[in-house]
């Protein structure tokens, strides 16, 4: 009910259905790249004109996402949606976890405080008290990226050690979308059955295959699209990669 109250305050002005419009920063995210150029990056390329918004031709952006990293390779997936993010003016709440950290020190030069200067709010994984842990929090979906297979096991069984876990859990018993990008391979069954199974509780799982189609050139090509068609999912649409349009 609280939630049906939120978004009616938010979309009915003087009884009629009206869409948000968000305004566009300019300008790049001054931070250290994993990559080969997407510190230099420009918010320009990666978010579409107000105009589109607010005409109707494309959905209204969701305005509050959790993305939590755990310690699976792949840490550029999750900083590249945060940045990304950032850029469209969306909250976000970070949950990294202890691996995660290590990962991301292993993988790339980025540090914890660049990503508190990402993320609108970031939590420790042991802190499982933060808002982001109650249902009556409210937000428009959450993303585990990357996802390891304890993480993806452990949300499959409701077992929540940490905080990343609670606020899946959470997400899932308050029928809020809820994304998975598992980063293994080859895949066990026991990988299978869990995906299967959260599959069917309405859980995206989201591996981060590279769309060879698209013909990409570097690292920040692959990262791009990935990153572009996670958010497509919770209907936050880029034009930083090439779309399919037949042959």
């Amino acid at each position: 009910m609280l939630g049906m109250q939120f978004f009616s305050r938010a979309l009915c002005v003087g009884g009629h259905v009206r869409s948000f419009c968000f305004s566009q920063v300019r300008g790049p995210v001054k931070l250290r790249s994993f990559g080969t150029n997407l510190a230099k990056r420009n918010s320009s390329s990666s978010s579409l004109t107000e105009k589109q918004v607010c005409n109707g031709t494309v959905a209204p952006k969701p305005k509050r996402i959790v993305v939590s990293i755990t310690g699976a390779t792949g840490i550029a997936l999750g900083v590249r949606i945060l940045q990304i993010l950032k850029e469209l003016n969306v909250e976000t709440h970070l949950i990294i976890s202890k691996w995660g950290m290590a990962t991301m020190k292993y993988e790339t030069d980025f540090t914890l405080e660049d990503l508190r200067s990402i993320a609108t709010h970031t939590y420790p994984a042991k802190n499982v008290a933060a808002a982001v842990s109650s249902g009556s929090f409210l937000h428009d979906g959450m993303i585990v990226v990357p996802c390891s297979m304890k993480t993806l096991a452990a949300i499959r069984c409701g077992y929540t050690e940490d905080l990343i876990v609670r606020a899946a859990d959470v997400t899932l018993k308050e029928k809020r979308k809820l994304l998975v990008v598992p980063r293994e391979t080859p895949l066990s069954e026991i990988h299978l059955e869990n995906m299967l199974s959260l599959a069917r509780m309405g859980v995206i799982i989201f591996p981060p295959v590279p769309a060879f189609y698209t013909k990409p050139t570097s690292l920040d090509d692959i990262i791009e699209q990935s990153c572009g068609r996670i958010l497509d999912c919770f209907g936050i649409h880029t034009n930083n990669f090439s779309r399919w349009d037949g042959f």
